[in-house]
């Protein structure tokens, strides 16, 4: 349901903009203001678990992602449809979060790369049918039915999980940082936002600096607090204690910028340059979902023989590559070869996050996982809101220079920079010795390491 939304929306943009009397590249705040909830919410996902019990949040989180849902049907104005979808992103906040974390504690390291890939295999499924669905909606129904499709699956969601999640028992959690969650919310929404409206013609351009301002400088705040506090919200010491884990988390922040961009340039670029109608161009998008569910079923053997550093240096390259290549589409262009492109972009996308993923956790310690869980979520979340960011300020300024209105060539433009942006990730795994992460990729020379135990 989460993921299926994300990609319904990208592709439902244009209508709903036009609907609402607002310009497609404002509703950019509607998709960095879902992505903002989930940095500021997702670090207490572990502290609520913990407090009240998995299935307990977890049932919640569906209920208030529900909730958002038809607020977001009903919405009438860029307000409040912006409102809507941050209301979507703190039920979204502590749903895969708990996943993940359930699963990092209890596989061993060697399966880790498998887990990884079946754990997102299914979610899968949203981005495949997401865009045609949405798409067909959009254009025989109307667009808030896109949202309100999300009613009985989350109610079927709430009855499945009442059945079926076994009962995990609260434990006492570690004191949560309600100051530090203050600082890192401020820091979060500030720069979001900020970069968000920097590039709107609607809203002053004071307001949009005044906002990273604020946000850096709470991001400043809150690194002095952290070194002072002895439970952190989010600890960046560990950036400093585990090698894997900082070279993935910036590696892969950098090369999620593109792929936080590719849902909403896409869908905007096949409607308003190509003349493609939302169903017309929801299915073409989703075929980047079918290269990336094809992925999982080969990564483990890739990674296990070339191992990480050679494999996700060489996909993060090729695939920032074929991002461009968007940028030399038209019109004219046989689909064929849109087609192609998507689907060669889904594979190399998704054998990179999963080998990502799983190297980050390679060097965690057990105790430390539920903050590295935490701080991964995030910093994945800010990234895609970053991308977005970037491709919304490209069309806009660039825009600016060829006469007002979105062109073609706006959106050429774009694409170019944030492939060239997203490429700068690879940088940190070229440093990386060969066998890094060996233990967890099974890649030959690995020496075994004891296994996370189960928790």
């Amino acid at each position: 349901m989460e993921n299926m939304d994300s990609t319904v929306i990208a592709t439902s943009l244009p209508a709903i903009a036009a609907d609402i009397g607002a310009d497609p590249i404002s509703l950019k705040l509607a998709l960095t203001a879902y992505f903002v909830a989930l940095a500021i919410f997702i670090p207490l996902s572990g502290w609520m678990a913990d407090r009240f019990g998995a299935r307990n949040v977890f049932r919640w989180a569906i209920l208030v992602f529900m909730a958002g849902s038809i607020c977001c049907a009903f919405s009438f104005s860029l307000e409040t449809f912006v409102g809507s979808r941050f209301l979507q992103g703190m039920g979204a906040s502590m749903m895969t979060p708990l996943a993940r974390l359930v699963l990092v504690r209890a596989t061993p390291r060697t399966e880790l790369v498998s887990a990884m890939a079946w754990l997102t295999l299914p979610g899968l499924i949203g981005p495949l049918t997401g865009p045609p669905v949405g798409g067909f909606l959009t254009t025989y129904l109307s667009w808030h039915w896109i949202f309100w499709i999300n009613v009985p699956i989350g109610i079927l969601g709430i009855v499945m999980s009442t059945i079926y999640l076994p009962k995990i028992d609260p434990r006492t959690p570690r004191p949560i940082d309600f100051r530090g969650f203050a600082l890192a919310a401020i820091a979060f929404a500030g720069v979001i936002f900020g970069l968000s409206v920097i590039s709107l013609p609607a809203i002053p351009l004071a307001a949009g600096y005044a906002a990273v301002g604020v946000g850096a400088l709470a991001g400043i705040v809150y690194w002095l607090h952290s070194k002072r506090t002895e439970h952190p919200l989010l600890d960046p010491a560990l950036f400093w204690r585990y090698r894997l884990f900082r070279s993935s988390v910036i590696g892969g922040s950098i090369f999620r910028i593109g792929v936080g961009a590719t849902p909403f340039l896409l869908p905007l670029m096949l409607q308003i340059s190509f003349g493609l109608t939302p169903f017309e161009s929801g299915l073409i998008t989703f075929i980047g979902a079918l290269g990336a569910m094809f992925s999982k079923v080969v990564a483990e053997k890739v990674f296990a023989t070339f191992g990480f550093p050679r494999v996700l240096v060489g996909a993060s390259i090729a695939a920032c590559l074929v991002l461009g290549f968007n940028g030399f589409f038209d019109p004219d262009t046989p689909h064929i070869y849109l087609y192609a492109t998507l689907l060669v972009s889904g594979v190399l996308r998704s054998i990179f996050f999963t080998g990502v993923n799983a190297l980050g956790f390679a060097d965690v310690e057990e105790q430390d996982a539920s903050q590295a869980s935490a701080i991964t979520v995030v910093s994945q979340q800010l990234a895609v809101a970053f991308g977005v960011a970037v491709a919304g300020g490209a069309l806009e300024l660039s825009s600016q220079f060829t006469g007002g209105g979105l062109q073609l060539i706006n959106f050429h433009i774009a694409w170019f920079v944030v492939a060239g942006v997203s490429l700068l990730g690879a940088v940190p795994f070229i440093r990386l010795p060969a066998d890094a992460g060996a233990d967890v990729s099974g890649h030959k020379g690995a020496i075994a390491k004891p296994t996370l135990p189960a928790s």
